[in-house]
């Protein structure tokens, strides 16, 4: 299934996308797409409804994130090697983990806002997944049944916040719409090898990242894995994992984001993302 949040920010409602290429109503369904939605029984529920008998909704409505009410919004850095390498950085004998702020999810063709004071706004294509089932020190042999399903993910990163400024990443990671989710959260059963996925990215019309992530130094089940031994991860989470290389900082010269850029990203199966960057 390919779930989706539709309709002006803040009022999104429930829908899928079906196998027709029309974008569905689950109003009557399902309340949201949420950690109840995305538990095994909420998931089982939905596979039995007949998307052919569901409203359709019109076309050119705004797509938003498609997971309500996220917990936590986990992101590892530094998880591919020659990413590491670009930022001038050693691979990490463990994953390295750090917080985006809830506040920064956004639909995946919303604006990026151009910060008060930016002066190195980048980009970064993620592989992301949603957590449907509760973790908790996890064995690394089941880590997969707790995973509800995968996005994309833009995780947008300001360098002048993230590392010239005291502290933790966090603060280059979490202004609002850094976190563009989606469209689809589509479920695991489509992604067989989430460690075979091609992703892309171009800045106004030039490609500058193209990897996969079959080249991820920790994958998606060493993830759910690792980070339940240090938090529970509940259903509804979502963790995004690391970017290849072709970010702006890693360029020479470096090149960042500015008013009036746009940027197009994709990963395989889970369709694309289109964003401008704005002023604030």
């Amino acid at each position: 299934m390919k779930l989706v949040r539709y309709g002006e920010k803040g009022f999104e409602k429930p829908g899928l996308l079906h196998t027709d290429g029309t974008l569905r109503d689950l109003s009557r369904v399902v309340r949201d797409i949420d950690g109840a939605a995305l538990c095994d029984a909420g998931l089982s529920r939905l596979e039995w409804v007949d998307a052919a008998m569901l409203p359709i909704v019109p076309e050119g409505v705004r797509l938003g994130a498609p997971v309500a009410n996220v917990g936590k919004l986990i992101a590892v850095g530094l998880n591919y090697a020659d990413h590491a390498a670009e930022s001038g950085m050693d691979v990490p004998p463990e994953p390295v983990l750090f917080m985006k702020a809830t506040s920064a999810i956004s639909g995946p063709d919303d604006p990026i806002e151009l910060p008060r004071g930016s002066t190195k706004l980048d980009w970064e294509v993620e592989l992301a997944f949603v957590i449907g089932t509760r973790a908790k020190y996890v064995p690394l042999e089941s880590a997969m049944d707790h995973v509800a399903g995968y996005m994309i993910c833009n995780d947008v990163s300001e360098r002048s916040f993230q590392i010239e400024h005291a502290g933790q990443w966090v603060k280059g990671k979490s202004h609002d719409s850094f976190a563009p989710l989606g469209p689809w959260l589509v479920t695991k059963e489509e992604v067989p090898d989430p460690q075979n996925l091609s992703l892309w990215l171009d800045v106004n019309g030039s490609r500058r990242q193209n990897g996969s992530t079959a080249t991820m130094v920790y994958g998606v089940a060493y993830l759910v894995h690792y980070i339940s031994q240090f938090m529970t991860l509940e259903p509804g989470d979502i963790i995004t994992t690391g970017t290849p290389p072709g970010v702006g900082m890693g360029m020479d010269p470096p090149q960042f984001l500015w008013e009036g850029d746009t940027v197009d990203l994709g990963v395989e199966g889970l369709g694309q993302q289109h964003q401008r960057v704005v002023l604030v």
